[in-house]
């Protein structure tokens, strides 16, 4: 099964080095590649706004489980996938491809003080890296001409961290127009690669509670968890419907 719909949304069933393996030749070719990093939240989203919806239906080549959640939901559903891959394991390994292979790499989002500590990060530990864009989320411009922007300086990767449903749009712009690059909304990984949030420790993430470790350090996020409740018991009333 290389498709599980979860809640209208459709999660590419694939592992990690599946993944790996299919990024890794569509930059060989420079093939104009969207990817989505999915979890409950903006599963819950994209049924709220249809517009959302359409980007990750019509626009986007790889939708990928990032949450236990979203793997948890298609165990319910009956079409369990492979796994959870998430955004920022997957922005490392790219980083460390590109710093590998001298890559051409825009990044866009976060605070200006956390774009500034990873410009300092790659020149000292991924100084092959051709960083041709670096700037923060608070541009006022409109998203055409944003993407306008990037086109200009021809990079192979791009990486957004403006929080869903604006990421997810900016690319989708990028991808209609065929820019020949691999794109990704990567939410709050650049908060932690730059080092200004510390990544829950090995032990939360392997027993999938690192969502509960990011709440106990920063409680403000309790009112976005609300949500999933929400998505649990859509989830059972998508299997109910099934049935």
């Amino acid at each position: 099964m290389t498709k599980v719909n979860v809640l209208g949304v459709s999660f590419d069933n694939k592992s990690f080095n599946q993944f790996q393996n299919e990024f890794v030749g569509r930059i060989n070719a420079h093939q104009s590649t969207f990817i989505v990093t999915a979890n409950p939240e903006i599963v819950m989203s994209a049924n709220e706004n249809p517009e959302f919806m359409k980007i990750l239906t019509y626009d986007a080549d790889y939708i990928t489980a990032d949450g236990i959640g979203i793997v948890k939901a298609s165990r319910i559903l009956g079409e369990p996938l492979k796994e959870r891959v998430t955004g920022y394991d997957l922005f490392s390994w790219l980083m460390k491809l590109a710093n590998e292979r001298s890559l051409r790499v825009y990044l866009i989002g976060a605070r200006p003080e956390v774009i500034h500590a990873i410009q300092g990060k790659i020149a000292r530990d991924y100084s092959d890296i051709q960083l041709v864009g670096a700037e923060d989320g608070y541009f006022k411009e409109d998203l055409e001409l944003v993407a306008y922007q990037i086109e200009r300086t021809e990079p192979d990767l791009v990486f957004a961290a403006l929080g869903s449903p604006r990421q997810e749009q900016l690319l989708s712009v990028l991808r209609r127009n065929l820019l020949p690059a691999l794109m990704m909304g990567v939410g709050g990984s650049f908060d932690v690669f730059s080092g200004k949030v510390k990544r829950a420790p090995q032990i939360w993430q392997t027993i999938h509670l690192e969502w509960f470790y990011r709440l106990l350090k920063n409680p403000s996020r309790l009112k976005r968890m609300m949500v999933l409740p929400h998505f649990v018991h859509a989830v059972y009333q998508s299997k109910k419907g099934k049935e």
